[in-house]
Formats: C-alpha cells, structure tokens, sequence
C-alpha cells in the first residue's frame, strides 16, 4: 500500500501527473485542484495516496492533503460513486464546501459536479450525512460547538426541537464560525437554525 509520495513534479495532464520519486516516475489521478496546487515541474511535491487494486489494474490517486483523501473514500463508499466521479466533485467542491453540503443537506450543491445527476447528489448526501455527522475530516477532532458558554446551551435549544445530535452540533458550530466567540445564545440559536434549514 502506497500512502505518501515525495519527489519532483515530472509532468502533468488534465487527469494525472507524474511523480518522480528518486528515478520511479508514478502516475498519479487526482482532482483538477490538487493538480492546480503542484506548482512547476521540477518542483518537489508532496501527495497523499490512495492505491487502487482491480483485477486488470493498480491506480495511484493523489491528494493534497489527508482530509481531501478522506473525502474520497467516504464519496467512493456511495454506491454508485467510483473514483472517476468522486474526483469529479472533489474538482467542483472543496472539502469545506463538500462538508457544508453534506451536512445542511444541500445536494444542489453537489449534482453541479461533471457527472453527477438530481439523484445521485441526493444518495450522495443521505448516505454520508450520518457518516460525516459532525466530524472535520482529517484533523481527528470533531467541528462541535465550543464547550461551555452559550454554543452548548445553543445545542441543547436545538435537541429539545427534535434535532438529531450530529446535526444540532454541526449548526451550532457553522453558527459559532460565522458570528464569532462573542455570539449570544439568542443569535447562536437562530443562525444555526438557519444553517440547520439549508
């Protein structure tokens, strides 16, 4: 298993580089924007891997970074959902802008990935909102609201409507980023219902 590779940018298309790693040139997949972020050839690059085993081939799919690489392998555990399309939405979104979507529900967001329609976006969200919860990918710490203070009792408010937890703390949170540390319970609460609605 190939997990990381270092060495110096080779060359590049529109859906793979080429990594040389002290005289082995590895091709590599990757989104359009971890390729937008190689920087020139001859430079060093730095690719978090995914190695890919079918009966007829073995595939290298590159990241910029472990939370890029973690969105992949939630989006290819959607059935229907293959490394061709979760590099297709990993070009489109990135992971702040895939975690938003898929925890306000917002599978519009989505389906404006090349290759993916009305209904698998939908799947796409129902399936991995609970797997996402309110989980910020590959930092291991989870996007909840700041202990103590107003955000918890903001939580609270929401679980008394019947909302579920992953999600009531996912609000709350995304209401804590926008308005700031200084945030009143009053406005905590509203703006989390909003990003709740989304």
């Amino acid at each position: 298993m190939i997990a990381k590779l270092r060495g110096l940018l080779d060359s590049f298309a529109a859906d793979h580089a080429v990594v040389d790693v002290e005289g082995v040139g590895y091709l590599v997949f990757a989104s359009t924007r971890t390729l937008a972020a190689l920087g020139p050839i001859g430079g060093e690059v730095v690719l978090h891997t995914v190695m890919q085993v079918s009966q007829d081939d073995i595939r290298l799919i590159g990241f910029t970074s472990g939370a890029e690489r973690d969105w992949f392998r939630l989006l290819i555990s959607v059935q229907g959902v293959g490394a061709r399309v979760a590099l297709a939405i990993l070009s489109a979104l990135s992971g702040d802008e895939l975690h938003r979507a898929v925890a306000s529900g917002d599978h519009a967001m989505i389906s404006r990935s090349q290759g993916v329609g009305p209904k698998l976006a939908q799947r796409i969200v129902n399936e991995l909102k609970d797997k996402v919860g309110a989980l910020a990918l590959g930092t291991g710490e989870a996007l909840a609201p700041r202990p103590g203070g107003p955000g918890a009792d903001a939580v609270s408010a929401l679980l008394n409507l019947g909302f579920r937890p992953s999600d009531a703390a996912t609000a709350v949170a995304l209401a804590e980023t926008e308005l700031g540390p200084e945030a009143t319970l009053d406005a905590l609460v509203r703006t989390a219902l909003k990003k709740a609605a989304r």
